[in-house]
């Protein structure tokens, strides 16, 4: 999930990665040094700060963002962690105005595991931004509550986030769909190795519903057998997605129709320009 927030009416781009925000550096760069050409700024700060033996490029990540001209690109970014380490090398009076601005920003992951009801609301009003239509939101925030019960299961079942969790989900992939996570990407013609673009964001509402199904199946095994550990947990995985799997199967037979489809976001967004210049920017 992306989404952009404003600091001084100075847009700041930000992604959730691996449970985190993490923010774009040139944006930041721009906010701080005030300079009209952000990018040659971060690229000369980061060999200044190389020749007295420091690698700001070690405190960034890179991932996809979009640019102001909608297409997507690699970027420089950071969390707050690595942000408040870049702005200690820029010398700027809004450096301390900033800072107390991240740490606000920063506390929202707190309020949001705190309070679900926070996110999902935050989570709805980003895909409402994204112009993606009603039905298919609510799907889509069903189906985060299911994959978040599910996760939960599988922490107090022994599972380590990474990397049992992507092994664990593929397997359910693989048995709903017939497909892994990394080909079901391919076949929507994302890239796969961006770990931001989300598989699920891309989906139909049929694959959704047996995306949730699958996983849903998946909790309600392993509490019932009462597993506990990566073999158990794998075993439970592989058998909710079946039952997913299966009624995929009997749909398809029914209906003529395969259920994994190709079409990704750009198919399933109503790119109305109203509705995504009246709500260019979260404030949240």
């Amino acid at each position: 999930m992306d989404e952009a927030i404003v600091f001084e009416n100075t847009k700041i781009r930000r992604v959730l990665h691996n449970g985190e925000w993490f923010f774009s550096v040139v944006d930041v760069v721009k906010v701080l040094s005030e300079s009209k050409n952000p990018r040659n700024y971060w690229s000369m700060l980061k060999s200044r700060e190389l020749e007295n033996g420091i690698q700001l490029s070690t405190n960034c990540v890179q991932l996809k963002m979009v640019s102001s001209d909608k297409k997507s690109y690699i970027t420089d970014c950071a969390n707050k962690r690595g942000i408040f380490r870049i702005i200690q090398s820029i010398p700027s009076k809004k450096a301390e105005p900033f800072k107390l601005w991240l740490a606000k920003v920063g506390s929202e992951r707190i309020e949001e595991i705190e309070n679900p009801e926070l996110l999902q609301e935050r989570a709805k009003e980003y895909y409402e931004v994204k112009g993606y239509p009603k039905d298919w939101i609510n799907k889509r925030l069903r189906g985060i509550a299911i994959r978040q019960s599910l996760t939960d299961e599988w922490k107090k079942r022994g599972i380590i986030e990474n990397p049992e969790y992507a092994i664990l989900t593929n397997e359910i992939s693989k048995a709903t769909f017939g497909i892994s996570v990394k080909n079901h990407k391919k076949v929507k013609g994302l890239n796969t190795k961006l770990k931001n673009e989300s598989l699920r964001d891309n989906m139909t509402d049929l694959e959704l519903i047996f995306s949730m199904l699958g996983e849903a199946s998946t909790t309600e095994i392993a509490r019932n057998r009462d597993v506990y550990g990566f073999f158990d947990n794998f075993s439970a995985a592989v058998d909710g997605g079946k039952i997913a799997g299966d009624a995929r199967k009997n749909l398809e037979k029914k209906s003529g129709r395969k259920i994994v489809s190709s079409k990704n976001k750009y198919n399933l967004i109503d790119l109305d320009e109203s509705v995504v210049d009246k709500k260019e920017v979260l404030k949240k």
